[in-house]
């Protein structure tokens, strides 16, 4: 039977978990009442498009295996960095902009790049952000099904 290898690419089923089993995100509806998902995730083994643990975890599974694993922050998304946390001044926000804590913003690095920020806390003076990504510092679990081998 086929086994996904470095270069192939795949199509997998997962459903990713906190420690305390709470479901960050999944390609399925696993309950009545969520929304339509996207489907199986699909990527080339060894192309880095995935977190190390979880494209680590696809090599070697036979076409329509399911497996649990269990992936520690440093093969996920690594150690939160503090230095990622900083304070700007809400008079350099675009006119009109209300920031919520919770909301995600945009900023543009100096040299273009685009990356997502979290909204942690708000004053009249000063805005919060956050640029670690969200399940920085945590262990995750997955469940996996290998559904093809393209």
């Amino acid at each position: 039977m086929a086994e996904a290898k470095q270069g192939d690419t795949v199509r997998v089923h997962y459903t990713g978990m906190l420690a305390d089993g709470e479901v960050f995100d999944s390609s399925e509806c696993i309950d009545d009442g969520c929304e339509c998902p996207s489907g199986p995730l699909e990527f080339i083994v060894g192309s880095g498009q995935v977190i190390p643990g979880f494209e680590n975890a696809v090599v070697g599974m036979q076409l329509g295996e399911s497996k649990r694993i269990h992936i520690p922050m440093d093969e996920a998304y690594g150690d939160r960095m503090e230095e990622l946390v900083g304070n700007i001044e809400r008079s350099l926000l675009p006119a009109g902009l209300e920031p919520v804590v919770g909301g995600q913003l945009e900023v543009t690095r100096e040299d273009g790049q685009v990356f997502p920020v979290l909204v942690t806390a708000v004053s009249e003076t000063e805005v919060i952000l956050d640029a670690n990504h969200p399940l920085a510092g945590r262990d995750l679990t997955f469940d996996i099904r290998l559904v093809e081998i393209v």
